[in-house]
């Protein structure tokens, strides 16, 4: 007779509760290691999937992730005539926070020169790239549009004709791509009416300073500042070339910052990240403590409810052996079963999470040798009391 399986046939609603407890703790364990390989995998979503070799931004910047970035447009040109650079093109990008499908939304607006230029969207699932000059969008199935779908930004309406999936920025918030134009018009662009403000303010500053109406009509559009700006060039090495000469090319002659793909993604995970990286992994070890320490608690009170049961077994002449494991068997099934729950839970609802879950399998197996090893350890304080526990107790003893 297995004395385990017997306790658990008759006490199945407590031991399913327990199981379902035990569960929903390792489940959160889980979600942490999903949320924390999260991070790092949005942080450098865009670095990996944006097809270049070099990254062109602002002289002593950390840009265009880390830092803001603003270079001329036409820089471009200087970068793609350099040695050994076979494409060149700019590239824009910001956060914003706008209406999008009906609700107020955070995301990151990509522009691009959408006529064979680099930074364009990837992972394609519905629709097509952009194909016009203006107001057209590529949007990420995230911000809940569909193709077709008609978005307001700034004065002019977009149409979605594709859409990407898991396309984010180092936040986790979706992505949308313009044409380079649109997105710095977006970015610069002030409505109507708050131009119209702007351009009253400064024709003020201009006759207070005595220049005549005429005069102040040809001065209002150096004051209206710089938008053929972009955050960073992007550009693609010829076959062959020597990627180091070519970046100090460009610094030394163009006076840029140059970054390798490599050296963008550390810039990211030694910036923005770390500090996140290391306040989710403090969370990720806490849990797993916190979770092993209620499962021994749990172990201990399960075997703390049959001390009478054992005190009988004792009495009766049963070894030690019987009794060690009818709470081994019982700790490794909690554990096990458990685990399973977690496990199961989390992939029917990781998709569903506002950030993005990564779960790696090396990952859930180290955790669950974990628990498994935590729980088994776990049971060693019921066997230490139960074995302790006098055979006189059966008697009231």
């Amino acid at each position: 007779m297995d004395l385990a399986i017997k306790d658990v046939q008759r006490h199945k609603g407590k031991f399913f509760a327990t199981i379902v407890g035990v569960g929903m703790l390792m489940s959160i364990v889980l979600i942490m290691n999903g949320i924390f390989q999260g991070n790092v995998s949005d942080s450098v979503w865009m670095i990996d999937n944006t097809a270049t070799d070099l990254w062109v931004v602002e002289y002593k910047r950390g840009g265009p992730f880390n830092e803001q970035s603003r270079i001329p447009e036409t820089a471009w040109k200087s970068v793609a005539a350099t040695p050994g650079v076979a494409k060149a093109s700019p590239f824009i990008t910001y956060t914003v926070q706008r209406e999008a499908a009906g609700r107020e939304q955070h995301f990151t607006i990509i522009g691009y020169d959408v006529f064979g230029g680099l930074g364009g969207p990837g992972h394609m699932i519905a629709g097509r790239a952009i194909a016009q000059a203006h107001y057209e969008t590529v949007a990420d199935s995230k911000l809940g549009l569909a193709l077709g779908d008609i978005l307001p930004l700034g004065v002019h309406k977009y149409t979605v004709v594709g859409l990407t999936k898991g396309a984010v920025d180092s936040g986790g918030n979706p992505l949308l791509y313009l044409s380079l134009p649109d997105a710095q018009e977006v970015l610069y662009q002030q409505d109507n009416r708050a131009l119209d403000i702007t351009r009253a303010a400064d024709r003020a500053r201009l006759a207070g300073a005595g220049y005549t109406p005429a005069q102040a009509d040809k001065l209002l559009p150096l004051l209206a500042g710089r938008t053929k700006t972009v955050s960073a060039i992007l550009a693609k090495l010829e076959p062959g070339a020597d990627l180091k000469k070519v970046a100090n090319h460009i610094e030394q002659w163009l006076y840029f910052n140059v970054y390798t793909t490599e050296q963008e993604r550390n810039l990211m995970l030694e910036g923005r990240v770390k500090k996140m990286s290391a306040v989710l992994g403090l969370f990720r070890a806490l849990l797993v403590i916190v979770s092993l320490v209620i499962i021994a608690l749990l172990i201990y009170v399960l075997t703390v409810e049959k001390i009478k049961a054992i005190a009988t077994l004792k009495l009766m002449g049963a070894s030690n052996w019987v009794i060690v494991r009818l709470i081994l068997e019982q700790s490794v099934v909690l554990t096990l079963a458990s685990f399973v729950f977690a496990w199961t839970l989390v992939n029917l609802t990781y998709d569903k999470f506002p950030r993005t879950l990564v779960l790696l399998p090396h990952e859930t197996w180290t955790t669950f040798s974990v628990f498994f090893i935590g729980g088994v350890l776990a049971s060693l304080i019921g066997i230490i009391h139960a074995l302790r526990t006098p055979p006189s107790l059966a008697l009231g003893g």
